[in-house]
């Protein structure tokens, strides 16, 4: 059973976003904000992340996601809303 008031994302950025710090940064950006999940880099240049956690911390990390770190440049971010599972204990770099 899930917690009301808990959020679950699943997102894909494209842009700059490899080589640039942004799987860093967001696992960072994720634990500042009490979200578990992960995130990785995909083969075709995108970045990957699954966020869940309270609502209003798991649209920041959406929203963040948009703009990411300074060295990265965004072009767009795909966004999968789903069912929070509970599954997630921490947040991680997936390789």
């Amino acid at each position: 059973m899930t917690e009301i008031g808990h959020a679950r994302a699943h997102v894909f950025v494209s842009g700059e976003v490899q080589g640039v710090n942004f799987r860093a940064a967001t696992r960072d950006e994720a634990r500042r904000a009490g979200v578990l999940g992960w995130v990785r880099n995909l083969s075709d240049g995108r970045v990957e992340a699954l966020f869940e956690g309270p609502r209003a911390a798991v649209h920041r990390l959406v929203s963040w996601c948009h703009q990411g770190p300074t060295s990265s440049h965004v072009e767009h971010v795909e966004l999968l809303w789903e069912e929070p599972t509970g599954g997630e204990d921490s947040f991680f770099i997936r390789w």
